[in-house]
């Protein structure tokens, strides 16, 4: 079984379960998981995990995103992109210095309302079931973060913008919010996901691609180890004898363990106080994240991805 994370580029016509279920079958395995859905017709970085890497999945999820979108001013849809059924339309008369004032204003902490074509569940059912029975629930605000939106290109009815943002952000929402800012409405018309975390658009890989690398055996090159996801944690490594304790996610005390200096480490690793570190055994073999808790003066399992069996 392969273990670690893919950076894959889910094309246009695939949803992030399509990518996955076709992974399945280019590597011949069904532990994989992705990390956060992309709707249908919009494309880019979808990191997928595989083996051990899918318990990573929660944690990068929360990962901040960066987006490229294309507002198209003058019209909303009922999906808030285009295409959805259109509701309204609009003559667009604003200049490109109010469209880059309107857009600064949503920089920071905004209260969005998630869109009911979305994945989000409602009494258990997902809201995008409930918006195709011609349904339409109360949804409440969700407070996001957009860290920078940057106005690339105007040309109108269109504005593209490249949008960093935390986690639950929808940015068919704010491209809406945009244009009722605006006065004429707006909708989303094109997505492009550029980065999840410390996974970038140039490097990601087309499932074409990852297909020719596992048939030439050479898939090794497309996957990220699952300690690679936390650089700055200090690394640690367990002595021999205490190598059965760390199997069994037991704690482990300071004279159990010591700093490993194949890999790289923080600079504060040498004067470790609480917080998180990478535990590996004897033999350099990353088993799990564990946590230094400085009251008891030990090392606790926070989680394991133990792959040795």
């Amino acid at each position: 079984m392969i273990h670690g994370i893919v950076n894959i580029y889910k094309e246009k016509g695939y949803t992030s379960h399509d990518v996955v279920a076709k992974l399945r079958g280019i590597l011949g395995q069904k532990k994989i998981g992705h990390t956060g859905t992309l709707d249908p017709e919009a494309e880019g970085v979808l990191p997928v995990c595989l083996g051990a890497g899918t318990k990573l999945c929660d944690m990068l999820t929360d990962k901040n995103k960066t987006y490229r979108a294309v507002l198209l001013l003058g019209q909303t849809t009922d999906t808030q992109d285009t295409t959805g059924e259109i509701l309204t339309k609009n003559e667009v008369r604003v200049s490109e210095q109010e469209i880059c004032d309107a857009a600064a204003g949503f920089v920071g902490e905004y209260a969005q309302i998630p869109p009911m074509y979305s994945a989000l569940k409602v009494n258990g059912k997902k809201l995008y079931e409930l918006a195709r029975e011609g349904k339409t629930v109360e949804r409440k605000p969700r407070r996001v973060k957009v860290f920078e939106i940057r106005i690339e290109e105007i040309h109108l009815p269109r504005v593209t913008m490249t949008v960093t943002c935390s986690k639950g952000t929808y940015i068919r929402t704010l491209c809406q919010d945009l244009g009722e800012k605006l006065g004429c409405g707006g909708c989303m018309e094109q997505l492009t996901r550029t980065r999840v975390g410390i996974f970038t658009i140039e490097e990601s890989l087309k499932l074409s691609q990852v297909e020719e690398l596992m048939k030439n055996g050479k898939i090794s090159q497309a996957v990220h180890t699952v300690d690679a996801m936390f650089p700055s944690y200090p690394a640690y490594q367990t002595l021999p004898e205490a190598d059965r304790m760390l199997y069994n996610g037991n704690m482990l005390l300071p004279g159990q363990v010591r700093l490993l200096s194949s890999k790289e480490v923080c600079a504060s690793s040498l004067d470790q106080t609480e917080g998180m570190v990478r535990m590996y055994d004897s033999k350099e073999h990353f088993c799990g994240i564990y946590v230094y808790r400085a009251e008891k003066d030990c090392y606790q399992p926070e989680k394991m991805f133990l792959t040795l069996s």
